[in-house]
This record gives C-alpha cells, structure tokens and sequence, in this order.
C-alpha cells in the first residue's frame, strides 16, 4: 500500500524503514515576532487527490463544502472549473502517451537503421518538441486544479448531525454524577491561593494565556501524561515525543489551515519563524503524520499506532471572558495524542472506535463525569 506520489521502495539494507495511507486522529496569530513565512518547501512529491471521486458528484461535494462551512474561491464556477481542468489533464496525458508511442517507433527505426535517417531524426527532434510543449500545459493544468481541489473540506460521515451543539447525538455518558458548579471551586482562584499559577511571571515573559505551572499542578501534569501514556501503550500505541516545530508545507498537507483572515498581513492563527519555512505545530497529529509520510506500508502491517506528547501552540484569536480565563485558552499546553495509520478500506471506523475506548479508560480512572457526543464528524469527551 502507497502513499499517493511515494516512491519506490528502498533496496534492502538501505537503512529506510518501509511505512503509508490513510490516517485517523485529531490554529495560531502571528504576531511581529512571527511574520510571515518564507516560501515553503517540501521534501515531499506533491499530493495527489482523488479527482474521480470529488467530482464524481459536484453536486454533493458543493453542498459538503456548505455544511463544512468551507466558501469555495470561485462560488458556483469553482467545480465546474475543476471538471474542465481534470478533462483537459487527461486529454493531455493521452496526447503525450500517443506521441511518446510514436517517439519509441521512430527511435527503433533510427538504430535498426529503417528508412530516411534525416527524415527520422527531424521527426523525432518534432515529437520530442510536442511533447515538451504537452507537459508544460500540463504542469499548468494540474497545478491550478491541485490548487483548487486542496481547498475542499473533508466529507462529513453521512450519520453525523449538523447545525448547533443541541443537535448532538449523545453516544453514552459514563462517571459519577456532576458536581453542580461553585465559584468556591474555581480553577483559577485555587491556583492562585495555593502559588500553583504564576500570572505575574507570564505577564513579564511572554504575556497573557500563557502560563506557568508551579509545584504540584506541574507534578500533576507530567503524571497526568505519563498516566494516559501508558495506558496507550498497553492498547499497543508507540509512544514518541515530536518536534514542536515542522515544516508549514506538512501542517498545510494535514489540513491545518485555518481560514480566519484574509491577505498576506491577516491575522493567520499559525505562529511563524520569520525567515524561514517553518512553524509551531498547532497539534501534535502534524508532526506525527510526518513518521509516515513518503513511505510505504504493507497491509499487513496496519493499523500503525502511536501517541505522541508534544506542546500545541495556538494563537485562539477571539473574544475572550470569564469562561475562557485561567487554563483556557492559553497560546501552548501539553498534549498527549493517538494517531493511528490505517487501510483505506474501511479500518478507520474500527480504530476510531477504539480510540474512544482507550479515551474512556483514562477518564474512567480519573474519575470524571464524562458525556461522549457526536458532532460536526467528530467524537467530543466533555
């Protein structure tokens, strides 16, 4: 099984790990210190989407891009240009297959030394021509439906309720009963009487939302990681700790791209590193998809299961108030992720469910009152 655009295998005793297709998982501003990117770059091939199927229906794919809330560039015209550029890729393909066939019949006619060599050679210096001509119309064909397929959403499930959170579907709720909320538990004001959150010292070094844990709430979060770590590894998930930084070009391939302004001095949600190609990582999943990228994996191999512990750096521009202070909201927090690699035939469902029975377990034995929904294509624990 191949990642679209991957390569050929290694030879043995390369040293190159085999490993691909597809995955089942889980925004930030950047302010003067983090302008924008330079030019990305990518060590990748470029990705190849499934054009057969995106618009195979136009129809529905438009009212997915609606439901996802996800305005298409080119409103109404947008498909129907991707179907006339897809057309014209394909009529170019069979164009240079045919003359690269007769490319092939001239050339075995030149070195069988058949026919007016002079004759043979202009035609093979014309073909070779047409074909140059051929591909760089294609490379401005694929390149601009590349561009505009990249912009479609992903495909909701077809069970997944849309519209407001009320119209959830609650799967099950497991834990004791809610405490009924009081200001006298608080968060932030126990923190703060007990010195285990240092507003102050953030406020100096890098500003609001971004935190300093102290004494035991620091001991709490490291032991709540190693806590869910280990948990995971007993269902079988490698644990590995990521960079925090990764190339925008691989954030961009997950998906990450946050539509929340526009132009190039629009707040962008990813914090940058001026000069260079490269961001914070929003999400842990990023620079775990990065484990497999460009690689193959055998069938037999899959599912392939990691968690991974690694800081997210998000901006979360927005309004803030009262329910977003504290531990809310803040610009980087610790998390610890599942992130599985699996067939692309259907093993998705099965992981994502137990997923969600690993994610049980680990609440189940902190002891929180959990309610498990379905939204948006999504499964919330809240």
């Amino acid at each position: 099984m191949v990642f679209p655009g991957t390569p050929p295998p290694p030879p043995a005793g390369s040293g190159s790990s085999p490993s691909g297709p597809s995955t089942t998982s889980t925004k930030s501003s950047s302010q003067d210190s983090s302008s924008a990117p330079s030019k990305p770059t990518s060590l990748l091939p470029k990705p190849r989407l499934d054009y057969a199927t995106l618009l195979a229906d136009p129809a529905q794919t438009a009212h997915n891009a609606m439901i996802r809330n996800s305005p298409l560039p080119h409103g109404p015209n947008h498909l129907p240009h991707m179907i006339r550029l897809r057309d014209t890729q394909l009529l170019l393909l069979q164009k240079i297959s045919n003359v690269r066939s007769k490319q092939k019949e001239v050339s075995h006619l030149i070195k069988a030394n058949l026919g007016d060599k002079e004759e043979l050679v202009r035609q093979a210096k014309k073909l070779k021509g047409r074909i140059t001509d051929y591909e760089t119309n294609l490379n401005a064909t694929e390149e601009e439906l590349l561009e505009l397929g990249l912009v479609l959403p992903n495909s909701s499930m077809a069970d997944v309720p849309l519209g407001p959170e009320e119209n959830a579907v609650e799967i099950e709720r497991f834990g004791p009963q809610p405490i009924p909320s009081d200001l006298a538990r608080d968060h932030l004001r126990t923190t703060n009487w007990y010195e285990l959150l240092d507003n102050e010292a953030s406020t100096i070094s890098t500003g609001s939302s971004w935190p300093y844990l102290r004494g035991t709430l620091a001991l709490l979060e490291m032991a709540l990681i190693n806590y869910a770590t280990s948990i995971c590894f007993k269902h079988g998930y490698e644990p590995v700790i990521p960079p925090d930084i990764i190339r925008t070009d691989i954030a961009s391939r997950c998906g990450f791209n946050p539509r929340d302004g526009d132009g190039d001095s629009a707040p962008t949600q990813t914090y940058h590193i001026a000069g260079t190609d490269l961001c914070l990582a929003g999400t842990a999943e990023i620079p775990l998809s990065a484990l497999f990228a460009n690689r193959i994996l055998e069938h037999k191999n899959l599912p392939r299961k990691v968690v991974g512990v690694g800081h997210a750096f998000r901006a979360e521009a927005g309004a803030r108030g009262s329910d977003t202070r504290g531990l809310y909201r803040v610009h980087q927090f610790t998390k610890v992720e599942m992130f599985c690699v699996t067939a692309a035939d259907g093993e998705g469902g099965e992981v994502m469910e137990e997923m969600r029975r690993v994610q049980r377990e680990i609440a189940e034995g902190l002891g929180l009152s959990v309610r498990c929904v379905t939204h948006y294509s999504r499964l919330i624990l809240g």
